[in-house]
């Protein structure tokens, strides 16, 4: 898989430029994670990537365009699960994942065949799911809700998973074992995945490769080892940081520091 993100932009009105000449290339397996502040425009370079927003530039899915691939085809490629996802009441997770095999029927209506109910069984096993299959999405927990719709975006049975802030409002236990489980899908499945995260020392833990958004740009991208340190965190954040190696995995760690807007520690 290569992915090749060329002169991106995207603009909400001329007053609201999100993103701006945006390029940089992501090959090969992988777990991709993107950094940055709130409102940097994240949520929306993945919007863009996956063919959800136009905007300017290219995006090039192994040399073809994303913008302008027939929409089922490219989604049986690639799949997101945006921030915070919506079921309708009583939808059970079982009917939630089959959702995720729509790209490979011939119409919304069209029947559930013998393969897509393996594919949805094997999403619910992956996923620690199989037990509440037929219980309402209501009734589970932030992390059992979670790594349902996990397995929804991974019965679309794609290359590629688009993840915005998996683990957003989930305790800390539940933030490591979603990520379990997206390092499961990458080792044993050969998924690519491109996620926004915001927890600094779990992305460093996790992903391959760090991408470094500010105001919309680009400003760094490269494996945690070459990329995670002092001015990285600075130039994103606005932070200082000292940075340590964890005793147990090697990777790259940080201890954050508030500074004020005139560069001192507050």
């Amino acid at each position: 898989m290569r992915l090749d993100v060329e002169q991106l932009g995207f603009s909400y009105d001329a007053q609201r430029t999100i993103l701006e000449d945006v390029t940089f290339s992501l090959a090969g397996m992988g777990i991709y994670c993107i950094l940055g502040k709130n409102g940097t425009g994240k949520s929306t370079l993945l919007k863009c990537i996956v063919g959800e927003h136009g905007g300017t530039g290219r995006v090039l899915l192994d040399g073809a365009d994303v913008h302008t691939a027939n929409p089922r085809e490219l989604a049986k490629t690639i799949a997101i699960l945006p921030q915070n996802p919506t079921a309708p009441d009583g939808l059970t997770v079982r009917e939630l994942v089959s959702y995720g095999r729509a790209p490979h029927k011939t119409s919304f209506f069209s029947r559930t065949m013998k393969k897509d109910a393996e594919i949805i069984d094997w999403a619910l096993a992956e996923t620690d799911m199989t037990a509440f299959a037929q219980r309402p999405i209501g009734a589970m927990s932030g992390g059992q809700r979670q790594r349902a719709w996990i397995a929804m975006a991974i019965a679309q049975d794609t290359e590629i998973l688009f993840l915005d802030e998996p683990t957003s409002f989930l305790d800390v236990a539940h933030q490591m074992e979603v990520l379990r489980l997206v390092k499961h899908l990458n080792e044993a499945y050969g998924k690519t995945v491109v996620m926004v995260l915001h927890e600094l020392n779990q992305a460093a833990r996790y992903a391959d490769y760090l991408v470094g958004m500010c105001k919309g740009e680009i400003l760094y991208c490269g494996t945690p080892a070459e990329v995670f340190h002092r001015e990285m965190l600075r130039d994103v954040f606005g932070i200082d940081a000292e940075i340590m190696r964890d005793p147990r995995t090697g990777r790259p760690m940080c201890i954050p520091y508030f500074m004020d807007e005139a560069g001192q520690l507050a």
